[in-house]
């Protein structure tokens, strides 16, 4: 990864680090002390109201107000006009407090390997909020070792699957674990680490995964699980 610029700030404003991604350069933004309200955010998400949201998350989800990002309104707009840019009509799809709960022995197979957010036409960026430290893991960034692929568009979503089947016929199915690391089928380009009020923002069709530090330890009690803001940005 490679240091860029980042977009203007003043001295008040949380610090904000650009990088890019592997081989194909795509963009990482790592903005610490986002909100400066961390305590309040884990409070609103100790009393969320929590629910299976579908086959894809391996945990649970609950409904998160975004409206805390007007507290850096400029500094969002900044980034996502110059960094991702989308100038106009940024909207936030989805915003949950978000907590990994499920084992790894019950992980089915595409939960076991780096995923993609979406590999859509529009414009999508990925943001992760965490509000725990290290000890809960961060992000890792991915690319396939079959396709060379590290950013998934929409005309690389066949070859993609098509490579995962034959890693499959070529190595097994992945082994029952978050995954982690370097493999046969994958290969670690990058890595965030997890601290109090960090925010990432990345392109939704870069491969990543969560780093899952004590899968032993995954609770579905927000005050003892890891618990994440996680939202979908979405431009024209």
């Amino acid at each position: 990864m490679h240091p860029d610029q980042a977009p203007d700030q003043p001295p008040d404003q949380p610090k904000v680090t650009v990088q890019k991604i592997g081989k194909e350069g795509a963009p990482l933004v790592i903005i610490d002390g986002m909100s400066g309200r961390i305590d309040d955010l884990k409070a609103a998400g100790f009393d969320a109201a929590y629910e299976h949201p579908g086959a894809g998350y391996p945990g649970i989800r609950a409904w998160a107000s975004p409206e805390y990002l007007d507290i850096r309104r400029d500094l969002m707009m900044q980034i996502v006009g110059r960094i991702f840019g989308i100038s106009h009509g940024i909207q936030c799809e989805m915003s949950c407090f978000s907590l990994v709960t499920t084992p790894p022995a019950d992980l089915v197979p595409l939960q076991r390997i780096p995923h993609y957010d979406r590999a859509s036409t529009g414009r999508v960026i990925g943001v992760m909020h965490y509000l725990l430290g290290s000890e809960t893991g961060g992000t890792a960034f991915y690319r396939q070792k079959r396709t060379g692929f590290e950013v998934i568009t929409d005309d690389r979503v066949t070859p993609y699957l098509n490579a995962i089947e034959a890693d499959t016929r070529e190595f097994g199915p992945p082994p029952a674990e978050y995954y982690y690391g370097d493999s046969d089928r994958y290969e670690l380009i990058g890595e965030v680490e997890a601290q109090p009020d960090r925010m990432i923002l990345y392109p939704g069709r870069l491969l990543h995964s969560g780093v899952i530090a004590q899968p032993d330890q995954l609770s579905s009690d927000p005050k003892e699980g890891r618990l994440t803001i996680n939202m979908f940005l979405v431009g024209t």
